[in-house]
């Protein structure tokens, strides 16, 4: 850790407050942008639209947040990192008013694409301002920490979104999430310590990590994760509405075992990303594509499904870990622009995922949709192999 500031931030007990104020930014960016997911039909019943385009709220969110990614840290220049994370928080606040008031579905897409600046701009930053905040060997676990947000999000977001998207409506559910943001939105000033901007980053940055084979390699093999998993993902409700054949009560209770495994993954990830990293990269394709061809051929027993989801979803909350943590090790000379570029790479996978997803919704079937994300997975592994290649030379040994 080369930032003089970073001793001083790591050694006062506050900075783990300003780390649970970051979890908690986390868990309303991640039930902010895939809410959708779990009010897909009643979303595209009230807009008049297919559930494939309402599918695109996700995608809107994910294009801007890729251009958000690639530009935050050179449009912030040298501003003060604190300021640029409280001013992303308040702009997720104003998405999430645009998104429940929303008269049109061009409105709905407006707040979206505000959203997407919001998660661009916040995750290209998060993983280099942990690496302030604590000491290099409690950064899986502050990044577990963090991540624990998306676990609770996971949990109770989708579930709970569903739920009272039944017994009221959609909007009310994002109306719902704006206090909490703003409850947020004043933590963040109150906890987060000063983060003056070490260096004002630029394209030839990005381009010169681009050039180093192993961060590149990882970068494509993260993406094909992603894209993998919410491939599958975002169609998830059709496909237990169709297949499994749920009712909206059955639907939450799936939504919340998916989401409570997420702590499982969070937790054991924390506890065991202390040594060799390799080994972890392949895991999330390994058991998420193979959750999803078990959803394929064993969708239709409620229990089977359940066991399935249980799997998926420890290993949806697992895999942020494993891939920060191994940007972390392989460009720590430069998180900020490897951040962005990560940020870039997940989001443009979310985004496809969300489109080609819903043209094979709409198109063919809600199972032709799971079976482009198994492909997706198998290259993923295939790319990824052991690991070693992932790994910078000085930590391949």
């Amino acid at each position: 850790m080369t930032d003089a500031a970073a001793p001083e931030a790591a050694a006062n007990p506050a900075a783990w407050g300003a780390v649970l104020s970051m979890a908690l930014c986390v868990a309303m960016l991640i039930a902010s942008e895939f809410m959708p997911v779990s009010l897909l039909t009643p979303m595209a019943e009230g807009l008049r639209a297919t559930e494939g385009q309402t599918g695109q709220a996700i995608s809107i969110s994910g294009l801007f947040a890729v251009v958000a990614s690639m530009l935050v840290t050179t449009v912030a220049g040298t501003l003060n990192r604190k300021w640029v994370l409280v001013g992303m928080t308040a702009l997720m606040l104003v998405s999430l008013v645009l998104v429940a008031a929303a008269p049109s579905f061009a409105v709905l897409m407006i707040g979206r694409a505000l959203l997407g600046v919001c998660i661009g701009g916040f995750w290209a930053l998060a993983t280099a301002v942990i690496m302030r905040l604590v000491p290099e060997g409690d950064v899986p676990k502050a990044l577990a920490l963090m991540y624990g947000g998306q676990a609770i999000a996971a949990a109770f977001a989708a579930p709970i979104g569903s739920y009272l998207g039944g017994l009221f409506a959609w909007r009310e559910v994002f109306w719902a999430l704006t206090p909490i943001v703003a409850a947020n939105l004043v933590w963040h000033v109150v906890a987060l310590p000063s983060l003056p901007a070490r260096q004002r980053q630029d394209f030839r940055a990005m381009f010169g990590l681009l050039r180093r084979p192993h961060f590149l390699t990882g970068l494509i093999a993260s993406m094909l994760s992603w894209g993998s998993a919410f491939t599958m993902f975002t169609y998830l409700r059709p496909f237990l509405e169709r297949v499994t054949d749920v009712d909206v009560t059955m639907l939450s209770v799936l939504l919340l075992v998916l989401g409570c495994a997420g702590f499982v993954g969070t937790w054991a990830s924390g506890r065991y990303l202390k040594g060799d990293i390799a080994p972890f990269l392949k895991l999330p394709s390994l058991l998420m594509g193979g959750c999803t061809v078990g959803l394929l051929f064993l969708g239709g027993s409620v229990v089977a499904v359940g066991l399935l989801l249980a799997l998926w979803g420890a290993m949806n909350t697992a895999m942020s870990v494993i891939f920060m943590t191994w940007m972390s090790r392989n460009a720590d000379d430069a998180p900020e622009t490897a951040g962005s570029l990560m940020v870039a790479a997940v989001q443009t996978s979310i985004l496809l995922g969300a489109v080609v997803g819903g043209w094979l919704l709409d198109g063919l079937s809600v199972q032709a949709t799971f079976i482009g994300s198994v492909v997706l997975a198998g290259a993923a592994l295939m790319l990824i192999g052991d690991g070693r290649r992932l790994l910078k030379p000085a930590t391949s040994a």
